[in-house]
């Protein structure tokens, strides 16, 4: 967010939605700089959210065990995971680190596996984690409407 600064545009059909109509409308969006992608179907939450939401829950849970403080989750994101992923996906990403994504992922998938196993289970979002990740958020921008204004054009300044 705000959606305005964010070029991907996620295309789901209806059922009944005739491919051409897709076909045009994925033309029309590249034709004014926006970055479409097409699902096949349509999910709960749609594509972005669902793998943006993936990282929120382990990123909670980071917290929520004690491992990092909310700040440092912030850092993982900012200066690591997010300039990693600023203009290629993960699976180029992958592909790229190897002999191609097969070589990447059969070298990796153990340990891939291993650690997704130690996942929890899907957070609550409230209590002292809570309380704990409103603290270091308000420690940085208060959550008063003026606060709250002014660091989003900071962030909008810098899309």
């Amino acid at each position: 967010n705000p959606p305005y600064y964010v070029p991907l545009v996620e295309l789901i059909p209806h059922p009944e939605t005739d491919q051409a109509v897709m076909d045009r409308t994925r033309a029309l969006m590249k034709e004014i700089g926006q970055s479409p992608v097409s699902l096949k179907r349509e999910v709960d939450g749609f594509a972005l959210n669902r793998i943006q939401y993936a990282i929120i829950a382990e990123a909670w849970r980071l917290i929520q065990d004690g491992v990092l403080p909310p700040e440092d989750v912030d850092t993982v994101v900012s200066k690591g995971l997010g300039p990693r992923y600023a203009f290629m996906g993960p699976w180029e990403v992958r592909h790229l680190n190897a002999a191609g994504i097969r070589d990447q992922m059969e070298r990796s998938r153990h340990y891939v596996q291993r650690v997704l196993s130690t996942f929890g289970p899907i957070p609550d979002f409230s209590g002292q984690t809570l309380e704990q990740v409103d603290a270091a958020m308000c420690s940085r921008t208060p959550a008063t409407p003026e606060a709250l204004a002014e660091r989003r054009r900071w962030r909008d300044a810098r899309q």
